[in-house]
């Protein structure tokens, strides 16, 4: 596919008419299986960029996070909101700094600046970030199997461990409950069309109000997703399970990639053989399960992963300062490229 093509359709006009997109675009490429090299004749085309912020954004009093296009699967995120998640080892942002030179669509020297510094958002956060996603493509790929081969009350069990690691990562961003107590436990079922389900006991003094909200929207959201009512399509949900199982082994691999050798690389081209295997049911039972040699390779990628945290020779977060220094450079581009742009408009 020539994307590049694609890029100048009509559909992607926004790309030249938005005054955040447009000239200050600084990175764009590829991103979903396009990037990775998994993709088959059904995969969307997603755009994944970076854009330099407003003058009045660094100095005013409007704000910008990034632009989303449904219609074309695009984000393109301001320069300091993807700073702020690649300190994390955000795989979903991470994976654009380690694209292919010609799966990049747009590059500017800015947009070359940021690839080059990459080195200072490697660090071991990405054993949390990447491990802690794909243990989240783990569960729901057990969660799915869950709805169709397991007894309830075992599906009860597969959605708390799904819960308590979105406790987990709430725990991680906010810190400890300071303000109160949480517990969650499984208990005989209040609800007659049940015989067990979750319960929660909870006490809390002085907690801002969007920090509960958000904490009670990600446990929700884990169970509203798990429990989601309709027809099962086979071959659609086999092909769900697959991808899931498939990006599940991708992400221990660009783990791998971070925590061993220092690099991100995005494009699988030397694991391809392993990973369409699993998109293309190579692992999957008659009755939707999965082979016990799927989950050999899972614990092997977990036992491997525990090894590279180890061993793993990268800081333990990132050098502020230079980081600092950066974003401060780069902002200060963006305020001159305003400027400019102003005053010739």
């Amino acid at each position: 596919m020539n994307f590049r093509a694609l890029m100048m359709t009509k559909e992607y006009d926004f790309l030249r008419t938005n005054e955040r997109l447009g000239s200050r675009i600084i990175l764009l490429g590829l991103g979903g299986s396009h990037a990775y090299g998994t993709s088959n004749e059904n995969s969307d085309v997603d755009f994944r960029g970076v854009t330099l912020s407003l003058p009045s954004d660094l100095l005013g009093l409007t704000r910008f996070e990034q632009y989303e296009d449904r219609q074309t699967d695009t984000v393109i995120y301001s320069f300091n909101k993807i700073i702020r998640l690649l300190l994390e080892c955000n795989p979903n942002t991470c994976e654009l700094l380690g694209l292919d030179e010609d799966q990049y669509l747009i590059k500017t020297r800015l947009g070359q600046e940021l690839i080059d510094h990459t080195d200072l958002f490697l660090t071991k956060r990405a054993v949390k970030s990447f491990g802690g996603y794909a243990g989240a493509q783990l569960r729901r790929l057990q969660n799915a199997i869950a709805r169709d081969n397991m007894e309830q009350t075992e599906r009860e069990r597969h959605i708390l461990t799904s819960v308590k690691n979105a406790l987990y990562d709430f725990n991680r961003r906010y810190g400890t409950f300071s303000n109160g107590s949480i517990r969650l436990y499984i208990d005989e079922a209040l609800n007659p069309e049940l015989e067990t389900e979750i319960f929660v006991d909870a006490s809390y003094k002085h907690l801002p109000l969007r920090d509960y909200e958000g904490m009670w929207a990600t446990m929700s959201n884990v169970v509203r997703d798990y429990d989601k009512i309709g027809k099962r399509n086979k071959k659609k949900d086999d092909n769900h399970l697959n991808k899931h199982a498939m990006h599940l082994l991708r992400l221990f691999m660009m783990a791998f990639d971070i925590l061993e050798h220092g690099q991100i690389r995005t494009n699988r081209r030397g694991d391809l053989e392993l990973l369409m295997k699993v998109r293309q049911g190579g692992f999957q039972k008659a009755d939707g399960t999965f082979q016990a040699e799927f989950y050999e390779i899972v614990a092997d990628y977990e036992r491997r992963l525990e090894e590279a945290a180890e061993n793993c020779t990268l800081p333990a977060g990132p050098d502020m300062e230079k980081v600092e220094a950066f974003v401060e450079y780069v902002n200060r581009k963006s305020i001159e490229t305003g400027t400019v742009q102003e005053m010739f408009s």
